[in-house]
């Protein structure tokens, strides 16, 4: 373990210690004991379609399909283990790898497509906390900036996919004061950012296919926690959801914690505190934070495959 992820984890330890020295544990069993067992299964089922319907998609973005189905959802399950242990998302990376072992595609296209579904993903999460929070009332101060700020973020990250000149500039500006390592990252990155530019862009009707796509993996995901929360029997309107929802998400995509753990939960607990006590925020974030370790549990049987991509892709470094 190096020692970025166990300091990760020891806030992660950290701040859930603080949570929930502030919670009766008792309230927390009481959440789980009273909720609509039925609904929790049906939320907890939802992994099934939306992990087959990102395969499906990942299978879109390899050119001429030459990656099958049952392939496509190894690979992201596989993913899952790895970005759940491994710094960076590098399951991402090792998927990649994994991808151009597998087929016809070159490494530098196969980490290109992974970019660009990361991207996608992160872009379309962007899209619907924008809307949520648009259409969320009585914002005070710090919900105008975050409405600000994630707006700002989906402009730029627009820009970066639409404009091959804004993304050298992005790069070259960001590379200028950027310490050495990360600049030889941020070059490696340009180059397959490039790639992915002309490869998606050669085809705007694939490209929005998969962009529609992943848009709706998205509203999929978020759906999900509403069904959480109402199987956890409280009440938030959907809508309200779809604005606070996304902005837990990104709080534990903060590269602070151990797969967002603790800082997803935090932000949960403060975002819905209009809707709901700290027991039931405190039961919502693990039944989210589950949305992560179950695919992470079904792909562990492809996790030795996965691991030497990881370590072919080190030695090649």
């Amino acid at each position: 373990m190096n020692f970025k992820r166990f300091v990760s984890i020891v806030i992660s330890v950290a701040i859930l210690f603080f949570i929930y020295a502030k919670i009766d544990l008792a309230n927390l069993l009481e959440v789980f004991q009273n909720c609509d067992g039925v609904m929790l299964a049906v939320a907890l089922a939802m992994v099934i379609p939306i992990t087959s319907i990102t395969a499906w998609r990942l299978q879109q973005l390899v050119p001429k399909h030459s990656l099958g189905l049952l392939e496509a959802n190894r690979l992201i399950l596989g993913a899952s283990v790895l970005n759940m242990i491994l710094p960076s998302k590098m399951g991402d990376i090792a998927k990649a790898y994994f991808m151009s072992e597998r087929s016809s595609l070159s490494l530098s296209l196969a980490i290109a497509i992974s970019i660009f579904e990361k991207a996608c993903d992160l872009l379309s999460l962007l899209l619907w906390c924008v809307f949520g929070l648009i259409l969320y009332p009585d914002k005070d101060a710090l919900f105008w900036i975050m409405t600000g700020g994630v707006a700002t973020g989906l402009a730029l990250g627009i820009l970066l996919l639409s404009s091959k000149g804004f993304a050298a500039l992005f790069f070259n500006s960001t590379a200028k004061f950027a310490p050495q390592s990360i600049k030889i990252k941020l070059q490696k990155m340009q180059s397959s950012w490039g790639e992915m530019h002309d490869y998606f862009w050669s085809n705007k009707p694939h490209l929005l296919l998969v962009t529609c796509t992943s848009v709706f993996i998205w509203f999929l995901h978020l759906l999900q926690i509403w069904l959480f929360i109402l199987a956890l029997k409280a009440v938030t309107p959907f809508l309200i959801s779809l604005a606070l929802s996304p902005l837990s998400i990104l709080a534990g995509l903060l590269p602070l914690t151990f797969a967002g753990i603790g800082t997803r939960d935090a932000a949960i607990i403060y975002f819905y505190q209009d809707y709901f006590n700290q027991a039931t925020g405190a039961a919502l974030g693990l039944l989210c934070t589950s949305r992560y370790f179950i695919p992470a549990m079904v792909g562990l049987p492809f996790l030795g495959q996965m691991m030497a991509a990881n370590k072919t892709i080190k030695n090649k470094e």
